[in-house]
């Protein structure tokens, strides 16, 4: 009996609509796009319009038959992939590929998967929007045209290798300002003064800051030397009511944001586990720029706040979108139900889940009430001021559900005129604070707010630009400065001195060498490319093909015919740039030092290509770069490369010992470059320095990998490895501890690590299973139940019982997440039963 066909995009959508949907229908997944431009001449012809040639994906050719055959046994083919102009492109594509009749095929669209709207849909069934379809295309050919021309230029001008793109290098630029910002930053610095008081009146302290910051130490002990024996009172106390008011329901990238600030999630993540949540019918669509809400979920909103906390917490809101060229008329992010608390997911699920719920409710909810207070204390017969702010919470309204940062303090209950007590004047040391570098959320809300890119290329864009290195993100410790305090106390002056860290970086996002040299040639020779009201004014264009305004290509020819002509001017008469910067002259050779990117990354090099000699290079370490190093920091590189800083000789085989530094970190080499036999390497252990490290103390480390004894029957063996000392029995490695040396670590203490690790273990196995060996459920280092398969995890929702999860239960939940599992992998028990 024939069928109507539905085809998603999704095999999980798929799977959730066929829920809905009664036994008349078939739903089917095309696994995503399911044709891309060729690779020959750009896949597009550019003399005839810019017509593009789409090629069937190579892994799709299986889907596409499978998909043919089902369509001739169809009544009615339903395209019913994503509202967007993605989805729509896949809907086209699909047209064209299983060639389609208008007659017998429709379009649908839908915001939610549920059974309600997936209906309504169904009942009122559209046709494919050409112009969305056009607006997509002509996104994908410009990225084409620009990527391929611009990368061109920049393997013939700057590296091979390269790669260039209408949005990622205007990201790059970006987070390539921003580093220069902050290399540039002088701080001030100066002396904040605090003090701490107590009312003669009800005995309360609280803490008040000088209306006035001193320059230099000079500066302050006048000014505490000056105050005498000083009368203290409350000069003013001012109280003022105040409110705060719930943020919007979640776009596309305040959702990124604030689960990266909540949740810890990197972007790419948040958008993974969002997906799951749209497909298992959850939330609704999670790639928008809309902060509406649908009179639906208004009303839903209502209903569950007033039954939860009263008809105080109530107040319907109506937000208004101020992104820049925010498009499409989509919901905002929001449960599909949302008198649901919870879904059924994994713990992560769970939680963005608990996230958009709560602020979806808290964009309906009353205003927080506060009482404000503003206290001005002055000393008598002076100028200087203390003031204090604090607030007291009069009505919690949305804070009630979502809460938000806050560091207002209460103060006690003071009066105007009344004395007060210091019990002591604190002068504390400052610097000015550098902009922060971007976080992944941060960066995300910096391409919104200049219109770059959309909801849908956020976070793809932020893996480009990582894994085409030009950007590593990454937590960096800061430097330690020390802090000057000085004391006011009983009359006496104390001064003392801490030290404090500054500048540390948590999972921030850092430009690489090759991003600096990258931006400033494309700067230099394509600034409308990386303009960033050309790359939002682009954006804008878009939007117009797809209200049908403007004609797709017409569009790229206004744009690609100067770009073109650029690019074929650029590669004849620009120079080409290694980024490279002149320190100065070596003071023993005389020779010049330079560093430039080399073919592996950023260099130091001694000398140049005119001298008799070959210059000598050094490569830079990770936390050096090219725009900021200086002469004698090259210098130390340089004296440190090739073979390195020589130690001595090896009594044993007569060979020079050397440190130097190498690709992936500090080394110690036996044997010079030159000789017959290939060097010895071995990696510095951890508090060796290449300046300080001894002859004796590296000699020992060629020592390693050591036998260190048998234990049942097998050899113990220690050594160091990528992630430091550790030792190795039955194929098993067991890392040492801090107090651990991989050069005398005896039997003994082996067999108790070795012993140790095995009851650790044997402690976080919940369940493993005889059908596959690599798929267990085990307590992660947090102590939590989660699936462990292939050295991954999957932490498991909290109303799950792990030891009562089967092998296909366990299968299922490692599929949903990573794809097929291998189920080969079988025990040998297993194989002799089959």
């Amino acid at each position: 009996m024939s069928k109507n066909l539905v085809i998603v995009e999704s095999p999980a959508k798929a799977k959730t609509i066929e829920k809905f949907l009664g036994k008349d229908y078939k739903v089917k997944s095309s696994f995503g796009h399911v044709r891309d431009l060729a690779k020959k001449n750009f896949g597009i012809d550019i003399k005839n319009n810019f017509e593009p040639e789409y090629i069937i994906m190579p892994d799709k050719k299986k889907v596409i038959s499978d998909l043919k055959k089902d369509v001739k046994n169809a009544n009615t083919v339903i395209l019913a992939s994503d509202e967007d102009r993605e989805g729509e492109a896949i809907a086209w594509h699909l047209f064209e590929v299983l060639n389609l009749k208008n007659k017998k095929t429709q379009r649908i669209v839908f915001n939610e998967i549920t059974k309600e709207a997936i209906k309504e849909a169904v009942e009122n069934p559209g046709s494919i929007n050409y112009d969305l379809v056009n607006a997509q295309q002509a996104r994908r050919i410009l990225d084409r045209l620009v990527g391929f021309e611009l990368s061109s230029v920049l393997w013939k001008k700057v590296q091979s290798k390269l790669s260039a793109g209408r949005v990622q290098s205007v990201a790059v630029r970006l987070l390539v300002e921003r580093e220069r910002e902050i290399s540039s930053f002088k701080p001030d610095v100066f002396f904040k003064v605090t003090g701490e008081f107590i009312s003669e009146k009800n005995k309360e302290k609280f803490k008040a800051e000088l209306n006035k910051k001193f320059k230099t130490e000079k500066d302050i002990l006048n000014f505490f030397e000056n105050l005498g024996q000083p009368d203290y009172y409350v000069a003013d106390v001012e109280r003022k009511p105040g409110k705060r008011s719930p943020s919007a329901p979640f776009t596309t990238s305040s959702l990124q944001q604030e689960a990266g600030r909540k949740l810890g999630f990197p972007v790419g993540k948040t958008m993974r586990i969002a997906q799951k949540l749209y497909e298992a019918g959850y939330i609704t669509y999670m790639r928008t720029d809309s902060v509406n809400l649908s009179s639906l979920a208004l009303n839903a909103a209502k209903e569950v706040i007033i039954k939860e906390y009263g008809e105080k917490y109530y107040k319907k809101r109506v937000f208004k979108t101020k992104t820049k060229n925010a498009q499409e008329a989509h919901e905002a992010i929001r449960p599909t139900y949302l008198s649901n608390p919870s879904v059924q997911g994994t713990s992560d699920e769970e939680r963005l889940y608990d996230l958009i719920r709560k602020r979806t409710l808290a964009s309906q909810m009353a205003d927080a009430e506060f009482e404000r207070t503003n206290v001005t204390v002055s000393i008598k017969n002076s100028d200087y001021k203390f003031t204090a702010s604090g607030e007291v919470m009069k009505f919690p309204g949305f804070l009630k559900l979502y809460t938000v940062p806050s560091e207002d303090t209460v103060l006690p209950d003071l009066k105007k005129n009344e004395p007060l007590k210091a019990l002591f004047l604190e002068a504390v040391e400052q610097f000015g604070k550098s902009p922060s570098r971007y976080s992944e959320a941060a960066l995300v809300k910096q391409l919104e707010e200049k219109g770059i890119g959309r909801p849908s290329t956020y976070a793809p864009t932020i893996s480009t630009i990582e894994n085409r290195g030009y950007m590593i993100k990454e937590s960096r410790p800061g430097i330690e400065k020390e802090i000057l305090h000085l004391t006011l106390k009983d009359g006496k002056i104390i001064e003392k001195t801490e030290r404090k860290i500054f500048g540390a970086e948590k999972n921030k996002l850092f430009p690489t060498d090759i991003a600096m040299v990258v931006t400033d040639f494309l700067s230099e020779n394509f600034q409308n490319i990386i303009d960033y009201n050309f790359t939002a004014n682009v954006e804008k264009q878009f939007d117009e093909i797809a209200e049908g305004k403007i004609i797709w290509h017409k569009m790229i020819k206004d744009f690609y015919d100067d770009f073109h002509k650029k690019v074929e001017d650029t590669i004849e008469h620009a120079d080409r740039n290694s980024g490279e910067r002149i320190l100065g002259q070596d003071p023993e050779t005389g020779k010049q030092v330079s560093v430039r990117l080399g073919k592996y990354g950023p260099v130091a090099q001694l000398g140049t290509s005119d001298d008799d000699e070959k210059p000598k290079f050094a490569s830079l370490r990770k936390d050096q770069h090219i725009e900021n190093i200086t002469l004698e920091e090259a210098l130390e590189l340089l004296k440190n490369s090739g073979n390195g800083r020589l130690l001595g000789q090896d009594p044993e085989t007569g060979k020079n010992v050397y440190v130097r530094f190498a690709r992936y970190g500090a080394v110690a080499q036996l044997g010079d470059s030159e000789d017959s036999e290939k060097p010895k390497y071995a990696g510095l252990l951890k508090g060796m320095n290449i300046d300080t490290v001894t002859l004796d103390e590296v000699l020992k480390l060629f020592k390693l990998p050591r036998e260190v004894g048998i234990f049942e029957g097998k050899k113990v063996i220690a050594a160091v490895g990528r992630f430091g000392p550790y030792i190795r029995h039955d194929s098993k490695f067991v890392s040492l501890k801090k107090t651990d040396d991989p050069l005398t670590i005896t039997i003994e203490r082996a067999k108790e690590l070795i012993l140790e690790k095995r009851e650790k273990d044997k402690k976080r196995l919940i369940k493993e299973f005889p059908e596959n060996k690599d798929l267990k459920i085990i307590k992660d280092r947090w102590g939590k139940p989660c699936i462990y398969y292939n050295k991954k995890y999957i932490r498991l929702s909290s109303k799950i019982k792990p030891e009562e999860l089967t092998y296909d239960e366990c299968l299922k939940i490692t599929e949903k997440e990573f794809g097929p599992v291998d189920k080969k992998k079988k025990s040998s028990r297993k194989t002799k039963n089959k």
